[in-house]
């Protein structure tokens, strides 16, 4: 009996091979590029390798790839007999096998070997670009919830796992899920591809599985830490964004600071434009040779110009401070002096940063002088809201925004970084120098060295024993070559330091707080031996703020004065020679001129007066109405109202002017000894504040009253002299001695009636002198004189009452 064959079914199945392609990780993921082009070519290698593989009849009928999760899906056919698992997983193994073989499966990045997993679910080759592989899969439950043992066994195969969650509580109607955390996101994608789909049964039924990638981070957590946890998030930030300046533009702005000091962006000291220069324009056109300039008109400069030279020539230990009247040509004489020192000089110029109708223009004028860049100005009223909001948020401010004083001691402290450093490099760039020159040296010259030094040498070996000890005491050469060698790194360093001129310090409308740092910032650049530091003002007592920040050092005062008379001639002749108007001065016109003085501004005015056509003495009498004008209003204001906003009062301007307009100069303490200052020297220092007067001083002291400028004393002389004004002048001051004799008259009455009650009552003898009856000839004696400055005080009251009804 022969036995009937039982045909065997034909079953399908699949797996998934990993590694193929390139895991994406997101949409700009630009290795899918790359893999295009070669996608056929690597599904056909895999088909062929995996078509070698017979077990169970194994037919290969299509290989689908998924590019998003690197892996392709192999589909088959196979005959088993028995259960599915069993061949399945004997297929599975002998499709790793196959691919472990001859070198591997061809794959993006060549030659590999990759692994071969059993889809036990029903894959869903999804392409949707916002949906990106990540190690993290939320496993969603079409059913009764998982146990969470079950899912550590279905998933562990596929990679360790770091994390496993429990189900949480969902709204109605959403499905519940567990979250597992794998190490490695290949792992995560094979488990998701092989997995999705798959029954589990359960206590209460089965359960389908749907997987899907979860990103690492949730939506708009991190904007919620922020908003939940402001006290922690926002000093953080403000440290980060501060540590940012402090590493990235704080080292730009020292370079950008270098930069100015050194011309690197200025188009004339390129070596191309020299050239260019040279081999065009001034080929063409030749330039003019400047006229001779009469050494007479500077000679009043010389020794300031000298003492000036005297503080470059050596080591900083000190501030320089220039002062002299408006005019006196202190800018001229210290552009001089920098030009002849050739060295890299830095200006901050205090009356155009005044000038700023805002902190944050003040900062910016700054930092434009200094060369101090990026700055950003704009962020200064951001700054101040974001400080306005975190007050109401943390209940603090955040710090971000900084006062004017903080910002501008910023921006100096950034100069200062920089002036060194361009001080180390101009001490390599001189001895640079000094070796290349050197090396230039004539080849006679070291051997006449050389010579030297070899007879130098015998007859030291000539020299008897008993010499040694004479010999000792005399200095050696190498002695003085060293002493020589210190002298001369010590005029490198001087020669390679910077100098830093401050300008117009302590203006009129100048700020303290921009006074007092510069000044605190010059000082540190002096002591620290930093810079050569000049400040440059119009008033001696403007140095106080530079000297309380030396506090251990006197400053260097260098003053200047006006030119004298005949230079103050020169000048003016010279002026109209060069504007081509031939004017001779006449004896009396030089009379005129030398009104002037030898302020610069007043002779200015002079030259263009003269070149619009005016003559000599039209112009000087212009000069000296005009300064008649401007002494009245600054001096004694337009009325009472406005003459109580003077530091000082109507009498103690009328009285210095009476005394300067018929003296050149008076004696600083005996104005102070009597009326109407009686020892206050504060009006004084106002009024030369304002330049109606200069102070000399000697010693450090204060010892002569001059005129505000040369003219002045002729502006003085012309407006005592106008009746009108002398006499309500006059009237005005003389009814406040009036009342200060009143005042005493009244003083030594009460007390004179005092008296006569202790005489009354005091014991009284012929041999002693009664002090009472004593202190009342005196009190009798002081109201007589009294009495008698009274009635002449009246009459010539009465007397300047009448000139006035006359004039009237």
């Amino acid at each position: 009996m022969a036995f009937l064959k039982v045909p065997v079914p034909e079953r399908d199945g699949c797996v998934f091979v990993d590694s193929v392609f390139p895991v994406l990780l997101g949409k700009f993921d630009l290795r899918r590029y790359f893999v295009a082009p070669q996608k056929d070519t690597l599904l056909t290698n895999l088909q062929k390798k995996l078509s070698n593989v017979k077990t169970h009849d194994l037919r290969i009928l299509s290989v689908d790839p998924h590019l998003k999760d690197g892996g392709v899906f192999v589909k088959f056919k196979y005959k088993a007999s028995g259960a599915e698992e069993p061949a399945l997983n004997v297929i599975e193994e002998s499709l790793r096998q196959e691919a472990r073989m001859n070198g591997g499966i061809a794959t993006w990045l060549g030659p590999r070997t990759p692994n071969v997993w059993l889809v036990k679910g029903s894959p869903w080759t999804e392409d949707i670009i916002g949906r990106s592989a990540s190690g993290i899969l939320k496993v969603s439950f079409e059913g009764p919830d998982v146990p969470e043992e079950t899912l550590y066994r279905l998933f562990r195969p596929y990679g360790r796992i770091e994390e496993l969650t429990q189900p949480t509580p969902v709204p109605a109607g959403m499905q519940r899920f567990s979250t597992i955390h794998f190490n490695r996101i290949h792992s995560a994608t094979v488990a998701r591809n092989v997995i999705y789909g798959l029954q589990v049964p359960t206590s209460g039924g089965p359960t389908r599985l749907r997987i899907s990638y979860t990103s690492p981070i949730e939506a708009h957590v991190i904007r919620d830490w922020i908003t939940n946890h402001p006290k922690i998030f926002l000093p953080v930030l403000f440290f980060l964004l501060g540590t940012l300046t402090y590493t990235i533009f704080d080292p730009i702005r020292i370079l950008m600071v270098e930069a100015k000091l050194l011309d690197w962006f200025d188009l004339k000291e390129f070596k191309v434009y020299k050239w260019l220069r040279a081999n065009t324009l001034e080929r063409i056109y030749s330039k003019s040779e400047a006229p001779p300039v009469d050494k007479q008109i500077w000679k009043e400069r010389e020794d300031a110009e000298r003492a000036i030279q005297t503080y470059l020539s050596d080591l900083p230990s000190t501030v320089t401070f220039v002062h002299g009247p408006q005019g006196s040509g202190k800018s001229t004489m210290i552009a001089s002096a920098l030009k002849s020192a050739e060295r890299k000089s830095l200006v901050i110029d205090c009356r155009e940063l005044s000038k700023a109708s805002s902190d944050a223009q003040l900062v910016a004028g700054l930092a434009k002088q200094t060369g101090y860049w990026p700055i950003f100005s704009f962020l200064n009223s951001l700054n101040n809201l974001i400080d306005l909001a975190s007050v109401g948020v943390i209940g603090q401010k955040a710090g971000l925004s900084r006062s004017v004083d903080e910002q501008l001691q910023q921006i100096l402290d950034t100069v200062a970084l920089a002036l060194r450093n361009v001080s180390d490099k101009q001490h390599k760039a001189i001895t640079k120098k000094i070796k290349a020159k050197e090396r230039e040296r004539p080849t006679d010259q070291l051997d006449k060295k050389a010579s030297q030094r070899e007879e130098s040498l015998n007859e030291k070996a000539n020299t008897p024993p008993d010499a040694d000890q004479k010999q000792a005491q005399k200095p050696s050469l190498t002695d003085s070559g060293r002493k020589k060698e210190n002298e001369g790194n010590e005029i490198q360093a001087v020669e390679a330091l910077p100098i830093v001129v401050i300008r117009n310090f302590a203006g009129k409308t100048a700020r303290e707080d921009l006074l007092n740092g510069l000044a605190q910032w010059a000082a540190k650049l002096a002591e620290n031996q930093i810079a050569h530091v000049i400040v440059i003002s119009d008033n001696r007592e403007n140095s106080k703020k530079v000297a309380k920040a030396l506090q251990s050092k006197p400053l260097n005062f260098v003053a200047l004065y006006d030119a004298d008379e005949t230079s103050a001639l020169a000048f003016v002749q010279e002026k109209l020679h060069e504007a081509d108007v031939d004017v001779t001065l006449s004896r009396e016109e030089k009379t005129y001129v030398q009104r002037l003085g030898g302020r610069s501004v007043d002779l200015e005015s002079l030259i263009n007066k003269v070149r619009s056509g005016m003559g000599v003495k039209e112009a000087v009498e212009d000069i000296v109405n005009r300064g008649v004008g401007e002494l009245r209003k600054n001096a004694f204001g337009d009325d009472a109202e406005d003459a109580k906003n003077f530091p000082w009062t109507r009498g103690q301007a009328w009285t210095l002017l009476n005394l300067l307009s018929r003296n050149p100069e008076v004696p600083y303490h005996q104005i102070l000894v009597d009326y109407p200052f009686k020892g206050d020297d504060s009006p004084l220092r106002s009024m030369e504040h304002a330049e109606l007067i200069t102070i000399a001083t000697r010693d450090g002291l204060p010892t002569i009253i001059r005129p505000g400028k040369p003219v002045y004393r002729w502006v003085f002389e012309r407006l005592v002299n106008d009746p009108i004004f002398r006499a309500t002048q006059e009237i005005e001051f003389n009814n406040r001695l009036v009342s200060i004799a009143e005042t005493t008259i009244q003083s030594c009455e009460e007390e004179l009636l005092k008296l006569v009650e202790i005489g009354k009552n005091g014991p009284s003898t012929w041999l002693t002198e009664d002090p009472s009856s004593r202190r009342s000839r005196y009190l009798l004696k002081k109201m007589m004189e009294s009495e008698r400055k009274l009635e002449a005080l009246e009459r010539k009251n009465a007397e300047l009452k009448k000139t006035l009804s006359k004039l009237s």
